[in-house]
């Protein structure tokens, strides 16, 4: 299932956000990690994404889910409901002025007993997906947003859910969507939360599970996970080792260990192991894992070490602590390929990061040892 967000971070500068940019978005992920089909989710604004998606690949969508969302935001005289254009400033203006402080979270869960550090985690939260200036900019082409001519169009199986107290998007706008959508499933369910896995989150993905699968039941832990494997190396360290004997060696190894495991875990990743002389680690968005390596090689050579490193991104077989499978054997073959402080990555990393701001060099097409196929590399600069 490929969930739409509603935007994890800041456009690059005097990029303007379009929904048939977001909807360009979701091709370009779908096309990078090879998903021909997919079951599409969208919740709250990133519903009108995700429908006119459906509409406009319906060989690319096996299912669409809606849950909590709309096709339109402001009140017109052939939609009787959303917010009065007289209204629209001082909604956005409300809205941008409460963003990053977690006020906003009552208004997704307007009676939950919630704590003041549920509304800190949230205003935190906030604060990570966006600057209060690109969520103004954001919440403007939402209002914008007016896609019930696409929702005929929609050919795949739907589901829609909506709570029936829904103060932040209120229950019409789902009924609406299950009116216009050919076939579509619509399901009320009680309660006022907006948020998409509240307190009763049980019962949207009970809906879920069944729409897609057929029970209700969940499924077993997959062992199998799409994860960016991090391969580092420390430089002819065996000459250095020789240099500076086994003690200080040690010491020095210790160091460069606690580095990485400290870097690792600041990018959200998980260390798998040390090797002696280099570390393997894997993390779920290929962004954070080429900050992490840049960001432990730049601390290596404070410690008068080199490092090199390499990054790919594929599907990883679970084994305890362990990982396994093709993909991380590439990882390795590809970090065996870099020089001395350089992050060399695969062409499906590069293309994974694209919008991030990470620069990337050719580094050309190369045979890796024991893999199949020609390699186009990268490498990322400094």
């Amino acid at each position: 299932m490929l969930t739409i967000p509603g935007g994890l971070s800041d456009p690059l500068p005097g990029h303007k956000p379009t929904i048939d940019s977001w909807t360009n978005d979701v091709r370009a992920v779908m096309d990078a990690v090879g998903v021909t089909r997919a079951t599409i989710h969208g919740y709250d604004s990133a519903g009108a994404s995700a429908m006119l998606f459906a509409a406009t690949y319906p060989e690319r969508v096996s299912s669409l889910i809606l849950i909590n969302t709309f096709a339109r935001a402001l009140w017109a005289e052939d939609y009787p409901r959303g917010i009065r254009a007289e209204m629209r400033d001082r909604f956005i203006d409300d809205y941008q002025a409460k963003w990053g402080s977690g006020a906003l979270l009552r208004r997704y869960m307007p009676t939950a007993d919630l704590s003041a550090e549920d509304i800190e985690r949230w205003g935190w939260f906030e604060r990570q997906l966006a600057s209060p200036g690109v969520v103004r900019t954001y919440m403007n082409r939402v209002l914008d947003t007016d896609v019930r001519e696409a929702l005929p169009l929609i050919q795949a199986p739907t589901l829609v859910v909506h709570r029936t107290d829904n103060k932040a998007v209120p229950v019409d706008d789902g009924r609406d969507l299950s009116a216009r959508i050919p076939g579509a499933k619509y399901v009320e369910l009680p309660g006022d939360e907006h948020m998409l896995y509240g307190r009763n989150g049980e019962a949207i993905l009970g809906e879920i599970r069944e729409f897609v699968t057929g029970g209700r039941e969940a499924p077993p832990v997959t062992d199998r996970v799409l994860a960016t494997i991090l391969f580092t190396d420390i430089v002819g360290s065996t000459q250095r080792a020789a240099e500076l004997g086994d003690q200080r060696w040690r010491e020095l190894l210790d160091e460069h260990d606690a580095v990485v495991r400290a870097e690792v875990v600041r990018f959200r990743g998980k260390l798998i192991k040390t090797t002696g002389d280099g570390a393997r680690a894997t993390f779920d968005g290929p962004t954070r894992a080429i900050e992490a390596a840049r960001t432990i090689a730049r601390a290596a050579r404070g410690l008068d070490l080199q490092i090199r490193a390499g990054l790919h991104t594929g599907e990883c077989e679970l084994g305890g602590e362990d990982v396994g499978g093709i993909a991380v054997h590439i990882a390795a073959r590809i970090a065996a390929l870099a020089d001395a402080g350089e992050v060399v990555v695969s062409r499906t990393v590069k293309d994974l990061a694209g919008g991030s701001g990470i620069e990337f060099m050719e580094r050309g097409v190369h045979t890796l040892k024991g893999v199949p196929d020609a390699w186009h590399l990268f490498t990322v600069t400094p």
